[in-house]
């Protein structure tokens, strides 16, 4: 009786440690586990972090060259000193005081000197319109539609006040002549008798803006709005149209590298 009681009292302790150690044992193994998910977990946070530092430092690099590419590109575009253009245009044009306007088709040529190392240029240039009177009937000559010529001879500044990479604008205001031929389809009629100007030279003004796009460096389309002042017969006509021309840029200036380019 004695030893089941010894036996009873003995087992109790022996079983608790029996559970206990092996909960024990088991939660000395979780530990190095959790400890080393919390610093893998910190070092992929670290390392996702420093990828992003990484990737944002290189989008900066690319994005400064990118910028000093664009820059580079802009002061070679606007570095040559001389500009030779050339195309046609449009003008809608009062041959008479009595007559309604006419549409003359146009040519030109110019030239442009760029002054130092400034975006003011002095600009020359020459234009030729032709277009179709609609005259008043005479009783001899019954002329409608005879044909008249204007040519202009002009000059003046010219400003660029936009430099970019595929667009530029520019500024002019040129002044000049202009001869007007009236009377070569009239068969010897006097122009005044069917409403024309006479053939004369009149002074004459052209102001306008003019915006390019660059196909390459020393290369461009232009497209001018124009706003053409004509003294005909001692009268001022407010003629208005357009001009297309492409524009050949030669001679580098002496301080490109100042601009930001390379020889």
């Amino acid at each position: 009786m004695w030893f089941r009681k010894f036996f009873g009292y003995a087992a109790c302790p022996i079983l608790a440690l029996a559970f206990v150690f092996p909960a024990v044992s088991y939660a000395q193994q979780q530990l190095p586990e959790s400890n080393s998910q919390q610093q893998y977990e910190q070092f992929s946070k670290q390392s996702t972090q420093e990828r992003a530092q990484v990737l944002l430092e290189a989008q900066k690099r690319l994005e400064a060259r990118r910028r000093a590419r664009i820059r580079q590109i802009i002061a070679q575009t606007y570095n040559y000193k001389y500009e030779i253009f050339g195309g046609g245009g449009y003008l809608r044009f009062r041959p008479g005081s009595t007559l309604q306007h006419n549409q003359e088709a146009e040519w030109n040529l110019g030239f442009t000197d760029y002054l130092g190392s400034s975006n003011w240029g002095v600009q020359g240039e020459v234009r030729g319109y032709y277009g179709k009177a609609f005259t008043n009937t005479h009783a001899i000559n019954q002329a409608y539609e005879p044909n008249i010529a204007q040519y202009m001879y002009l000059g003046g500044p010219t400003y660029r006040f936009f430099r970019g990479q595929h667009w530029g604008w520019t500024a002019q205001v040129l002044g000049g002549v202009a001869e007007g031929k009236f009377s070569d389809n009239l068969n010897g009629l006097p122009p005044q008798t069917v409403g024309l100007y006479q053939d004369e030279w009149a002074p004459t003004m052209d102001a306008g803006v003019s915006v390019d796009y660059n196909v390459s460096p020393g290369l461009a389309v232009r497209l001018s709005p124009d706003f053409v002042l004509t003294t005909f017969g001692g009268e001022q006509q407010y003629n208005k149209g357009w001009q297309i021309d492409l524009v050949y840029r030669f001679h580098h200036r002496r301080d490109y590298r100042l601009l930001g380019g390379r020889k």
